[in-house]
Formats: C-alpha cells, sequence, structure tokens
C-alpha cells in the first residue's frame, strides 16, 4: 500500500511517516498543500493522511481539488480541531476518515490500513492463495501453516501480489506500491526481492516470472 503523508509540522510528519514504513508500508512526505497536489499528480496513492491546517494550499482545498479530480486515493484528515462541527466539515467536503491530534499511532495504522481495504476492489482481512496465508494487521505470513519471516519490503511484495488474486503485476506496479518516490525505476531491487522472497517461501515455487510483463502468484 502507498500512503502520502501532509503535514507541515516536519518532526510530527517525519515521525508519522516513519511508523507506516515500519508497518510494510511506502510512505512519501509533503509538507505543505502544494507539494501534496503536486505528489498526487504524478504518483497513485491508495490513502492520503491530511493536515487541515496547511501552507500555501489549505488542507480542504487540496481535499476538495482531489475529491474534484475523482483521485483513487481515499484521505483521512488529521488534525487539531476535533469538535463535532469540525469532523462534519471535514467529511462533508470530501474527506473518508477524521482522526483528531493527539491521536494513538495503533489507530491511525488501524484506520490507514482499513482505508487502503476500500481504496481498491474488496479485500479480506487475512489475504491466502496457494498456501499463503498473510495476515496485515499483525504482519504475519505463514505457508501450509508454517510462519515466514519476511523483511518489510518482502511482507509489501507478498501482500501486492496476494491482492492481485491470480493476475500479473508488472515490475512498475509492484515498485509503486511497496517503494517511495526516492526509489531509482531502473534499480534491480524488485528482482532482487522476489529472489529473497521465494527462497524465504520454500517448495515448490509459487511466485511465477511472466517473461516481458511481470509476477504472478
Amino acid at each position: 500500500m502507498r500512503v502520502l503523508v501532509v503535514e507541515d509540522e516536519r518532526v510530527l510528519a517525519d515521525a508519522i511517516a516513519t511508523g507506516l514504513r515500519r508497518e510494510t508500508l511506502a510512505v512519501d512526505v509533503a509538507y505543505d498543500g502544494a507539494g501534496a497536489l503536486e505528489r498526487a499528480s504524478v504518483n497513485e496513492y491508495d490513502v492520503i493522511v491530511l493536515d487541515r491546517d496547511l501552507p500555501k494550499v489549505h488542507g480542504d482545498d487540496v481535499c476538495k481539488q482531489l475529491v474534484a479530480q475523482r483521485y483513487p486515493a481515499r484521505i483521512i484528515m488529521l488534525t487539531a480541531a476535533g469538535e463535532l462541527d469540525d469532523r462534519v466539515e471535514g467529511l462533508s467536503i470530501g474527506a473518508d476518515d477524521y482522526l483528531a491530534k493527539p491521536f494513538a499511532f495503533a489507530e491511525l495504522i488501524a484506520r490507514v490500513r482499513a482505508l487502503g481495504r476500500r481504496a481498491a476492489a474488496p479485500l479480506p482481512p487475512v489475504l491466502e492463495r496457494a498456501g499463503i496465508t498473510l495476515d496485515p494487521a499483525r504482519r504475519e505470513v505463514a505457508r501450509d501453516g508454517r510462519p515466514v519471516e519476511l523483511t518489510r519490503k518482502e511482507f509489501a511484495v507478498l501482500e501486492v501480489l496476494l491482492s492481485a488474486d491470480g493476475a500479473v503485476v508488472s515490475s512498475e506496479h509492484l515498485l509503486e506500491k511497496a517503494w517511495d518516490e526516492h526509489i531509482d525505476p531502473f534499480t534491480n531491487v524488485v528482482r532482487v526481492t522476489m529472489m529473497t522472497l521465494r527462497k524465504k517461501l520454500g517448495d515448490p515455487p509459487v511466485i511465477e516470472t511472466v517473461p516481458g510483463v511481470g509476477y504472478r502468484l
């Protein structure tokens, strides 16, 4: 899942991004509304964590523009304005969820994952295919009941493959969903990660390489 965090308090923004990355999510950060719109114009996000009181372009206006453009990401407003009228206003302009500061990080994670499941076709809370089970909430993977220890990126790649439900996933799509904007698009990181993931999942192999197209589980 790819997330954009938009928050002008840099320490808070970076802390949120670090925490989300620890949960195997790919995260980009913008520190103002103009930066958020710029990143959304070139990247496809599943969820946007959006502060309301932003410089350059107000968070409400960012939300309105994205909704008007029918941008596919789900939006959770993260703000100190937590009164009932503020929540109603935020939701009325197109936000999908609203979380007031201060907040429990575990709740933010749960809400981001819930919105991520709604950003595309509905997915079950535990993904399963070919004997592989992946629980995003618990960050647990097993093959035929045997626990499999994965790195964060291996976990993220496997989650994308399982979410595809048997469809071929391109390397470009894996880069888009499992890495952030700082990754070199010409790197071989997808191929290397796929090699280590296959090794950890064991035999018989369950991840197929479709030459010139991508990968399929």
